[in-house]
């Protein structure tokens, strides 16, 4: 393929220092484009990016640039819908950051429209693309642990990851910018990671969300449970902890796999004769390695490069609406029906899936 000619629309913290860094390194693209409100970071854009041409607002920019191939979408979710559809509608692939869109129906109906026009809709969802996460997809194709039969993932922020000093630094807390706290802002990067590892789509969801700041209207602690047919899965995301980590655990038939940060552990079942029938009969074989992955980049540069070939890639084999965009899709869904869950009284929700 020639180099891919892209503009950004939405020149904050994760497209100057994430998306636009990984840009710079490569051959294969150009951004010739930049599109934001804020002039301060339109200067900024010019200072960083050789010849780029700079815009106040998407309508201007999709109005005057007539050689792009695709958009790279890193404003607020609230605008994400309304920019994807006018770029799909010029005819340009789309890569959007997560979430995709702030409702359901919304994302339904990007889903459709990239269909249609026959363009790439397609998330950033990059988690999925950090080495550690790789070793466990690597761990549980090898079939050591067996079917997965539960997963819990926690995902601990000591604040909102802040914007720009330029404008708005806690939009993020705003709902009418965001869309929701970090249920919406970081609840796709855990579900997509929960789809695969479970091998599916849950079937049900109970939720709770608290706010501990009175001066904001979105959730900083959020949980949910999601039931499968083959077990439960827990997320639980916070904005309120002592420290920025995550720790995952994976639970299967054979063994287990344990993630804290870049430490992975793989605890495997060895059988053993004996009389000791209360505790299984069972020990477990211990392997532990470190898998660096620079969770402590709130950037994720590292991890661009291999989303970006993947975007590419839908491209080539004109995947228009592509399993990604679809999961991104049933994250918006579960992150509505969680937050119908949690406002119930922890209700069960029903995602309409099996």
């Amino acid at each position: 393929m020639p180099p891919l000619k892209g503009a950004i629309v939405g020149f904050g913290f994760i497209a100057e220092k994430g998306h636009l860094q990984a840009y710079l390194q490569r051959k294969d693209v150009q951004i010739l484009a930049v599109a934001d409100g804020c002039e301060a970071r339109r200067k900024l854009a010019e200072r960083l990016i050789p010849e780029v041409r700079v815009y106040p607002d998407y309508l201007r920019l999709l109005e005057a640039e007539s050689s792009l191939d695709f958009l790279d979408i890193c404003t607020p979710p609230s605008d994400h819908a309304c920019i994807a559809h006018a770029a799909l509608e010029k005819g340009l692939h789309v890569l959007c950051e997560k979430p995709l869109t702030t409702s359901f129906q919304q994302a339904q109906a990007l889903l459709k429209h990239a269909g249609l026009a026959q363009r790439v809709l397609f998330p950033c969802h990059n988690y999925r693309y950090a080495p550690v996460v790789q070793a466990i997809d690597q761990i549980l194709k090898s079939g050591k642990i067996g079917k997965v039969r539960s997963v819990t993932l926690n995902t601990y922020r000591n604040t909102h990851a802040k914007g720009v000093a330029e404008w708005k630094t806690h939009w993020r807390r705003e709902k009418k910018i965001s869309g929701g706290g970090i249920a919406m802002d970081h609840g796709s990067h855990s579900f997509y990671l929960i789809f695969d590892w479970m091998g599916g789509f849950p079937h049900a969801v109970t939720a709770k969300m608290t706010t501990l700041d009175d001066r904001y209207d979105t959730e900083d602690s959020f949980t949910a449970a999601l039931s499968f047919p083959q077990g439960m899965a827990y997320a639980h995301l916070s904005w309120t902890a002592g420290v920025r980590k995550v720790i995952y655990t994976l639970q299967g038939e054979k063994g287990a796999i344990t993630v804290d940060d870049d430490r992975l552990e793989l605890a495997l079942m060895q059988e053993t004769q004996g009389p000791d029938v209360a505790q299984g009969a069972v020990t477990w074989n211990m392997e532990r390695q470190v898998v660096l992955s620079d969770w402590m980049d709130a950037s994720h540069v590292t991890w661009f490069h291999a989303l970006f070939d993947q975007f590419q890639q839908k491209i080539q084999n004109r995947e228009w609406v592509n399993q990604e965009a679809r999961e991104a899709c049933f994250c918006i869904q579960l992150i509505g029906a969680a937050y119908c869950s949690a406002q119930e009284g922890c209700r069960e929700v029903s995602l309409g899936c099996s």
